[in-house]
């Protein structure tokens, strides 16, 4: 394993769709070597080859486990095969990485996360919205209070887009909305609900609409789909003195906060009614980070300091249990599954 000084030697197995954009930001994050690129398919290796002088390129996943001087391996494979790999990485004494879902079941996503404290293993999910910094802004707009008590969000992932096999819509995009949702609750919902349809292939859902029920109050809605019109990527936050609007599709409007807000007014002759305050609308300034630079970054500082801040395997967890459940109420058209506390 690599002293504090020494850059910190991560290699990565899956060079699929997602897997090149991070080798990328790993061979671009400082302090970070990526020693090694893994993948079944030579075409998937010749994609990459020669980008990365140094890294090695194998068929060989064991090359990566049997490498004593490798400190962490990111798993950017298929969704099924994340709960197997991820344990193969833990039980070599690894830290690892694992791309969203972190597992299909919360079994499954437990044993990762067990495997990993029993290991002393840093363990990270890729919940890449929780390094954008315009998100990251939104929370620190929300938790200083400045929209006062929050009472619903809602967030719209949708597109005309690549529709798959062996996920429905819920798995594949939802995890990014459920894991920025937990993170600006600050809780575990109590009760969540679900419906969709699958109009393009029989039993996988397209459109997925889900409920979130908060024990603190707060609502989330969420629409996600791969049968849409629109290409949007948007959070909304309603809260009892303000709102924000976080628009990933915006070029240069990414936040939004609206001094929106309605308190109650109390008149003799027309008794109580709701009255409507509107003041400034403000798009604040932003750092222009690259979320993904940002999230791999996290990763390499996680390994030096032994523990992830952000996107942990317990979030990971977490956002496994709530799709669950949704997946649950989505079987039983849309019946309400009530969440262990």
């Amino acid at each position: 394993m690599s002293s504090v000084s020494d850059p910190v030697r991560i290699g990565i197995i899956g060079l699929g769709y997602w897997g090149p954009n991070l080798a990328r930001a790993l061979a671009s994050t400082p302090g970070c070597q990526l020693a090694y690129a893994c993948d079944l398919d030579e075409g998937n290796r010749a994609r990459i080859e020669g980008r990365y002088p140094g890294t090695v390129l194998t068929d060989r996943f064991d090359d990566l486990l049997e490498d004593d001087t490798l400190d962490a391996i990111v798993v950017a494979t298929g969704a099924p095969s994340h709960h197997a790999i991820g344990m193969r990485v833990l039980e070599a004494g690894k830290h690892a990485m694992i791309e969203k879902p972190l597992a299909l079941t919360v079994a499954d996503a437990r044993e990762l996360v067990e495997t990993a404290n029993a290991k002393n293993r840093v363990l990270m999910v890729g919940h890449l919205l929780r390094f954008h910094p315009v998100f990251q802004q939104l929370q620190t707009i929300a938790d200083s209070g400045e929209l006062g008590r929050m009472l619903y969000l809602y967030t719209n992932r949708l597109n005309f887009g690549k529709v798959r096999a062996d996920e429905n819509a819920l798995w594949s995009l939802a995890p990014h909305d459920i894991s920025l949702a937990l993170a600006l609750a600050g809780e575990r919902p109590e009760e969540v609900s679900a419906r969709g349809e699958a109009f393009l292939r029989h039993g996988v859902e397209d459109v997925v609409f889900g409920y979130l029920h908060f024990p603190s109050g707060l609502v989330a809605h969420l629409h996600v789909s791969w049968l849409d019109p629109h290409k949007s990527r948007k959070l909304t936050v309603v809260g009892s003195e303000g709102m924000a609007v976080f628009d990933d599709t915006e070029a240069d409007r990414k936040l939004t906060v609206y001094e929106k807000a309605s308190s109650p007014s109390r008149f003799d002759t027309w008794g109580e009614f709701q009255a409507l305050r509107t003041g400034d609308v403000k798009i604040p300034q932003v750092p222009n980070a690259e979320p993904l630079i940002q999230e791999t970054k996290a990763f390499v500082d996680a390994i030096r300091n032994g523990e992830a801040t952000i996107a942990s395997g317990d979030e990971g967890l977490a956002v496994v249990e709530v799709l669950t459940a949704l997946q649950t109420s989505l079987e039983q058209r849309g019946a309400p599954i009530r969440l262990d506390a």
